[in-house]
């Protein structure tokens, strides 16, 4: 073994990253190593698919730090490498390259990787996922020959990215397997609002769409077709459909997990010294009736990093911050708060016809979550109504003239 630390992180994205520094903020003085599979140093992650996609936000801009400010707070940057095996009893982890490094904590922090279509055709040239610095480097290069894009997902990445190329011109159509976007995570009411208005910048929505394959020649994509034999054809495919939690060293060394790897409280794995945050933790959540999430947010990885940099020096905190979130699309600012899983009651607040507006969820009477269009003070007092589980009157929430501090 040739180095060891007295935290060890494995992971180089928002956890990661946070982790490191919650723990010198917190005056931990002892070593920190960080382990992560790509070149770059830790960057913003949500600006990828939206401003620096788009070419507003350059490179310099999403860099959280320099490598001279990493080495001034004494953070060991190992980049370019990736953790296969862990060794819960001999507290060391071995890398691709064969390397051993060991741990007196462990912090695992590594996101997830995209998730593949399973049809034919996703290793054709032009097929992206977007995920990190390169993945979208890679179509930023391909798109000036590039005329027609189809979109494989109707979450949050698809739509962004089918915001930003739809502005560059790009003839784009987005397929979402549902009967609406956004499906899984909002009310019918958002879902009809966006599909609106990227149809008005010309997007092509297509619903309960089923993908039958990728098509290409010589190694270059061509086109999709559908399963009911329509063949769309392009130049680019972006494959937005989730990701997979990168878990499979915790799982393989005995650690609980499934869906991610499952961590109490604290964001402690079942094996012994052992951490997992981000997008790769499944844990308890209380805004989801208590059910085991994963939540894919910057909030939840940077919240949950400081509730591990506080517990390996012995705190007693655990995670309990009300989740939110964000997307751009357009000139669209969405800002939710909570999570609406459950809900069995929502409020439009507000006319969606004004691009300004909020919907709130409610179940059994209380506020369980927001989403928040250009509604920015919606959002801010929002998440004090989600926080305290207030139970407002449904016609005063309605009530655009009456703000929602008024209401707790």
């Amino acid at each position: 073994m040739t180095k060891s630390y007295d935290v060890l992180i494995v992971g180089g994205g928002h956890g990661g990253a946070q982790a490191a520094m919650a723990l010198r903020q917190q005056k931990f003085e002892g070593t920190i190593g960080m382990i992560g599979d790509e070149s770059e140093l830790p960057y913003d992650r949500p600006p990828l698919s939206k401003e620096y996609l788009s070419g507003d936000k350059p490179w310099e801009r999403i860099v959280f730090r320099t490598a001279e400010a990493w080495a001034e707070r004494r953070i060991d940057m190992m980049l370019g490498q990736t953790v296969t095996a862990v060794d819960p009893e001999a507290h060391k982890v071995t890398t691709a390259a064969g390397a051993e490094i060991g741990y007196g904590a462990l912090i695992w922090a590594t996101g997830g990787s995209p998730r593949r279509l399973t049809c034919d055709g996703h290793d054709f040239v032009g097929v992206h996922t977007v995920r990190n610095r390169a993945d979208v480097d890679r179509m930023m290069s391909e798109l000036p020959a590039v005329e027609r894009v189809v979109v494989i997902g109707g979450g949050y990445i698809g739509l962004e990215a089918a915001a930003v190329l739809s502005k560059f011109g790009k003839h784009v159509t987005l397929l979402e397997a549902l009967d609406r976007v956004l499906a899984r995570v909002a009310g019918e009411p958002l879902s009809r609002f966006y599909e609106a208005e990227h149809r008005a910048h010309g997007v092509d929505i297509r619903l309960e769409a089923r993908v039958e394959c990728v098509l290409g020649e010589a190694d270059r994509v061509t086109g999709v077709r559908l399963a009911d034999g329509e063949i769309l054809p392009a130049q680019m495919v972006i494959v937005g459909i989730g990701i997979i939690p990168a878990v499979a060293p915790l799982l393989a060394a005995g650690a609980e997990g499934g869906n991610g790897v499952r961590v109490d409280g604290q964001c402690r794995t079942s094996l012994p010294d052992i951490y997992a945050i981000g997008d790769c933790a499944e844990h308890r959540n209380a805004h989801a009736q208590n059910a085991w999430i994963r939540l894919e947010s910057v909030q939840n990885a940077n919240d949950q990093a400081s509730v591990v940099a506080a517990a390996i020096q012995g705190g007693a905190g655990e995670y309990a911050a009300v989740p939110w979130f964000w997307s751009n699309q357009y000139d669209l600012k969405l800002q939710t708060v909570g999570l609406s899983l459950g809900f069995d009651d929502l409020v439009v607040r507000g006319d969606p016809a004004t691009r300004a507006f909020s919907i709130v969820y409610l179940r059994d009477g209380t506020v369980i979550a927001l989403d928040c269009v250009n509604a920015v003070r919606d959002f801010t007092h929002g998440k004090l109504l989600v926080a305290n589980g207030s139970q407002p009157d449904r016609a005063a929430i309605a009530d655009k003239e009456i703000p929602l501090k008024q209401l707790m």
